[in-house]
C-alpha cells in the first residue's frame, strides 16, 4: 500500500493570476492498494461518490500514460479536509496526489518535475499545483519551449495566514467566465510590478510590502459579483491592518496576511464576512507533497 499527503493551497495572491501560490498546511490524505476494480473510498469535505470518475483516478491514469505504462486497477482511500470548490486548491491537491502515486509506483520514473508538470497541463495552469508538489511560495512562468520554470521561496515563519471560507461553493470554470478577454496596458504594468513585488517582500521578509504587492485589478473586480462581501472585507481587512488582503484563487474564500497583533481584529472581519455558517481557518505554510510506503 502506498500513501500520498498533498497539501491545499492558496493561488493568485492578488495579482499573480495562474503564477503565484502557496502551500498550506491542510493536507489531502489519499492511500492506494490494488483491487479487482477501481475504487474510491472517500471521507471528507462535501459529498462524493464512490466511483473510479475522479480526479486521483485521473492523476494517476495520466501519469501511468505518460510513463508508457497500463494503469492498474486501484482502490483510494481518501480522507479530505480540504474545501471543495472554495479556492483553496481542493482540484489540484487530487491530481497531484494520483500523479505522485503513480510516480511512486514506477520507483520514482517521472520525478517531482514530471509529477509538477504533468499535473499542471492537466490543470490547465499551475499556481496551485506548483506549492502542491513544491510547497512555500512559489512562481510559475511558461517556458518558451512548453512547460512551465517554477521557483520556491519558504514563506517567513512568522506570517500568519487567515482564510474566511463561505458556506457557498465557487466553481472554477464559473469565476473565469467572468473575466474580460482583454486587459487595459496601464493594468498589465499594474499586475506585473506587484506580481514581483510580492516575491521580493517574501524574500526579503517584508510583509508591509504586501499592502502594495497584493492589490490587484485584473481578476478580482470581475468577481466581485460572484462574492458577497469581498470588497467590503478587503477594505476592512486593511483598516485592521492586514499585510496582505485577497481572493483566495477563484474564491470565494478571502485571505488575509496578517501580524500577530492585527490577527485578532482581522479574524472578526472574515467571522462577519463569513457568517454563522462559513468558518475562519488560521493556517501556516507548508512543504510539498509527500508519499511513501502506508
Amino acid at each position: 500500500m502506498l500513501r500520498v499527503r498533498v497539501p491545499a493551497t492558496s493561488a493568485n495572491l492578488g495579482p499573480g493570476f495562474d503564477c503565484l501560490g502557496l502551500a498550506l498546511d491542510l493536507w489531502l490524505d489519499v492511500r492506494a492498494l490494488l483491487a479487482e476494480r477501481d475504487r474510491f473510498d472517500y471521507r471528507g469535505e462535501g459529498s462524493l461518490p464512490d466511483m473510479p470518475d475522479n480526479l486521483v483516478h485521473e492523476g494517476f491514469r495520466c501519469g501511468m500514460a505518460a510513463l508508457g505504462r497500463t494503469a492498474p486497477q486501484v482502490a483510494f482511500e481518501v480522507d479530505n479536509p480540504i474545501p471543495l470548490a472554495r479556492g483553496l486548491g481542493s482540484s489540484s491537491a487530487a491530481l497531484v496526489a494520483g500523479a505522485a502515486l503513480a510516480d511512486a509506483w514506477s520507483g520514482g520514473a517521472l520525478g517531482r518535475e514530471g509529477v509538477f508538470q504533468l499535473a499542471a497541463e492537466l490543470e490547465g495552469h499551475p499556481d496551485n499545483v506548483a506549492p502542491a508538489v513544491f510547497g512555500g511560495f512559489t512562481v510559475s512562468a511558461p517556458r518558451a519551449e512548453g512547460g512551465y520554470a517554477t521557483a520556491v521561496l519558504a514563506l517567513p515563519p512568522g506570517w500568519r495566514l487567515l482564510f474566511g471560507v463561505p458556506d457557498f461553493d465557487l466553481p472554477t470554470e464559473k469565476a473565469r467566465a467572468a473575466l474580460p478577454t482583454t486587459v487595459d496596458r496601464a493594468d498589465a504594468v499594474r499586475t506585473a510590478a506587484r506580481s514581483a513585488l510580492w516575491a521580493l517582500a517574501v524574500a526579503r521578509d517584508e510583509p508591509e510590502l504586501l499592502r502594495t504587492a497584493s492589490l490587484d485589478v485584473l481578476h478580482e473586480p470581475y468577481r466581485e459579483a460572484l462574492v458577497p462581501g469581498l470588497r467590503d472585507a478587503r477594505a476592512a481587512l486593511r483598516a485592521a491592518g492586514a499585510h496582505a488582503a485577497y481572493l483566495s484563487g477563484a474564491g470565494p474564500s478571502v485571505a488575509a496576511v496578517v501580524g500577530e497583533a492585527t490577527e485578532a481584529a482581522c479574524r472578526r472581519v472574515l467571522d462577519g464576512f463569513v457568517g454563522p455558517r462559513g468558518r475562519v481557518l488560521t493556517l501556516r505554510s507548508a512543504g510539498g507533497y509527500e508519499v511513501g510506503p502506508a
